[in-house]
């Protein structure tokens, strides 16, 4: 795909810095650089500002919110990178109850609601990121999504999976190690196929229950043990749609942080259009033309809505309409 990269949460080409983890005194001296910034995140969300709310707010190392806030998940700032020679941290406080501010849509599919902080200027607010994802530059995209998958590990993994006892952070975010049998873990992503399937000029649609009325996205799953991508992308449309897939190409990839998930963007060339849905997983499958997916991408089809913007599916639907998939 010739713009492959440019999907949302796309590498941005920022420095990492891997050799500052394990570097005690390498990492104090950025951790003191009086530039320093850090990501907050709250409850999943994350700090931005702006109007639009289309910037990632980073706060000093100093800020008293570092300092003396209420904690979270993480005892200690993970080690982001250096961008643009600033060193990058990232800090949870999902310690704070948010008194008073409207919760009631916090973990809900559409999450519109803002909580700001009281230590915190006008207009910073804490957002749920896929509402904003698109609004973000290429950098602070992926500074939010590595922040968030980082974090949302260290939440799942407080315990040593070898003896159960409580592991201990390390290497500045990036490692749990356990103190009592001496084992070492690792922030995991897990692999996801997303299927742009398609007969002729129809491509092959699904919805999950509870889902938005009208909404559909391309089929996606996990790829098991054992299994390459090829093999994961005609199982999962098998399973899930009962549509046998011949040939398969891989497309583009996307981190994508909710939880913490590299999506493969592959096609598929079915060899059917009979469809039998296996309703554990999916709700409804459907096969839509072009002609309808332009209509649903134009705000102007009668009951289909298109992928969340954002989403990779979105990205792969654009350019197969586009006819700029490589």
């Amino acid at each position: 795909m010739k713009y492959a990269e440019t999907v949302t949460f796309g590498g941005s080409g920022l420095d990492r810095a891997a050799h500052l983890r394990n570097d005690p005194e390498g990492l104090a001296q950025v951790a003191n650089d009086p530039d320093a910034r850090c990501l907050m995140l709250w409850r999943g969300k994350v700090l931005v500002e702006g109007e639009a709310l289309d910037r990632l707010a980073l706060l000093p190392l100093t800020h008293d919110l570092l300092r003396n806030g209420p904690g979270g998940i993480v005892e200690e700032p993970v080690f982001l990178g250096i961008s643009d020679h600033v060193p990058l941290f990232a800090l949870d406080i999902s310690g704070w109850d948010a008194e008073g501010l409207d919760l009631s849509e916090v973990g809900a599919f559409f999450d519109r609601s803002q909580q700001q902080h009281p230590a915190l200027s006008i207009g910073h607010v804490f957002v749920e990121l896929r509402r904003i994802m698109t609004r973000l530059n290429p950098r602070d995209a992926e500074l939010a999504a590595t922040a968030k998958a980082v974090i949302g590990w260290h939440e799942t993994h407080r315990f040593c999976a070898r003896c159960g006892a409580a592991s201990d952070l390390a290497q500045a975010g990036w490692q749990r190690s356990c103190p009592s049998c001496g084992g070492q873990h690792f922030p995991r992503t897990d692999p996801v196929v997303i299927m742009l399937i398609t007969h002729g000029d129809s491509v092959l649609m699904g919805r999950s229950p509870g889902w938005p009325d009208g909404m559909y996205s391309l089929l996606a799953g996990f790829v098991e043990p054992g299994e390459t991508l090829e093999a994961a992308v005609r199982r999962e449309v098998m399973e899930e749609a009962g549509v046998p897939v011949g040939a398969v190409t891989y497309l583009s990839s996307q981190p994508w942080p909710f939880p913490a998930s590299l999506m493969f963007g592959c096609a598929g060339l079915a060899l059917s259009r009979d469809i039998t849905i296996d309703p554990i997983e999916i709700e409804d499958a459907i096969w839509v033309s072009k002609s309808e997916m332009m209509q649903a991408f134009a705000g102007e089809h009668p009951t289909l809505m298109p992928a969340r913007k954002g989403a990779i599916a979105h990205f792969l639907l654009q350019h197969w309409l586009a006819d700029t998939l490589d």
